[in-house]
């Protein structure tokens, strides 16, 4: 318990410094036109219409503004920190002190090319304590399927992250092959840094996006063309039009006729971080689970064991290994959206009698041919993708 407490202390410590801080910018940001208003009144003592005329436009803007800009505010702060929609329903009064998201910063040898063998597996350690608690207690921990974080459900409860039907889908897939995100890895969003937080609130702020609300066709679609006419400034091809309809329909895979805002962001997320930085720097975002599972599906398309595999195999990784597919109830009634390569003892792979791998071409055909390092600057970006909990496709592959 004393270990449960100093850490929470910590938390609560490094919270109220970032409040310190934010607060501290915030006078910051009123102190110019403090400063200016003073300054002007000194050179013009006269100018009475003037000062009328200031006060008559303050007095239009302030009455029917404060709420909805409080509100607003509120959101653009909770996107600037990571911290995602706040839930509506929850009970407070016992609640954990929710965690301090640190951003990510770049190091000077993130772009060069990372060292990761394909012969040389990697040992896959889980921790022992729950990352919330720090207690023990064996075989209650969910295990996280990207990172080596361990959780008891009911830490999770208390945090706010584990709501209604979201823990029904966490006892039974976390021990499975499916496998659970936990909040760290489940949101793309945290894998920006705080410069390219800014760059990416300034393109919602510019396309009058409203922070955690939801976009409909429509929406995205206007949203698509007016970056795209920033960026380029040239209307949008019709063809990538189309494109962004069908992103559209892949995070939409329950046909609502909308997309949640957290699927919007992390596809918004991923699509910056293809911009902006290069395939090395992304490689270094992977974790031991994610490289190992990429070994295994480069070592199940390279059937000659030449290391080498072909450019369409390639794909056919990337449209079935590294993206989310839709959710299916099986028999035994346990919902599984599958990411990463199938074994043969898991209940999909009895489908149709066939393992993924028989599925497969078994010679290659005349085309360019991929080693492991370009299969993995080729898929490193639907490998994260892959990430979230929820059955949206936040990278659609190309056809």
């Amino acid at each position: 318990m004393g270990v449960l407490m100093s850490r929470r202390q910590t938390v609560e410590r490094v919270q109220k410094v970032s409040l310190a801080v934010s607060a501290f910018k915030d006078g910051l940001r009123e102190q110019p036109s403090t400063r200016r208003r003073a300054e002007a009144g000194t050179a013009r003592q006269g100018t009475l219409e003037q000062e009328v005329q200031e006060g008559e436009e303050e007095a239009l803007a302030g009455p029917s503004q404060p709420e909805e800009s409080t509100a607003s505010k509120a959101a653009w702060e909770r996107l600037r920190d990571g911290r995602g929609v706040e839930p509506e329903e929850f009970d407070r009064a016992n609640r954990f002190t929710p965690p301090a998201f640190i951003r990510p910063k770049r190091e000077l040898h993130d772009d060069e090319p990372p060292d990761i063998s394909l012969e040389q597996r990697e040992e896959i350690l889980n921790d022992e304590m729950c990352e919330i608690c720090e207690v023990w207690t064996a075989e209650s921990l969910f295990p996280c399927r990207i990172c080596h974080r361990v959780y008891h459900d009911g830490c999770l409860r208390r945090m706010g992250y584990l709501q209604k039907d979201s823990a029904v889908e966490v006892t039974e897939t976390a021990h499975t092959e499916t496998g659970w995100s936990c909040y760290y890895c489940d949101n793309l969003n945290l894998l920006l840094t705080e410069e390219e937080m800014y760059s990416l609130m300034e393109t919602l702020r510019n396309c009058k996006i409203i922070p955690e609300s939801c976009l409909t066709l429509d929406d995205f679609l206007h949203y698509k063309h007016q970056v795209h006419k920033q960026q380029f400034e040239r209307t949008m091809p019709e063809a990538q039009e189309e494109q962004a309809a069908l992103q559209f329909n892949a995070l939409d895979p329950d046909k609502k006729g909308h997309i949640e805002w957290q699927d919007f962001l992390s596809h918004e997320s991923i699509q910056l971080l293809q911009k902006i930085r290069p395939q090395n720097a992304l490689l270094r975002l992977l974790t031991p689970k994610e490289r190992e599972r990429a070994r295994t599906a480069f070592l199940a398309l390279d059937q000659d064991h030449d290391g080498f595999i072909g450019e369409g195999e390639c794909r056919q990784a990337r449209h079935t290994w590294f993206r989310k597919h839709q959710k299916e109830m099986l028999s035994c009634n346990v919902s599984i959206s599958h990411v990463g390569p199938i074994s043969e003892g898991s209940p999909a792979s009895s489908r149709n009698g066939k393992s993924p791998e028989k599925i497969l071409p078994a010679t290659k055909q005349e085309e360019t041919s991929i080693d492991w390092p370009g299969f993995l600057r080729e898929n490193v970006a639907y490998i994260l993708a892959a990430r979230p909990n929820s059955a949206a496709l936040h990278l659609q592959p190309l056809a």
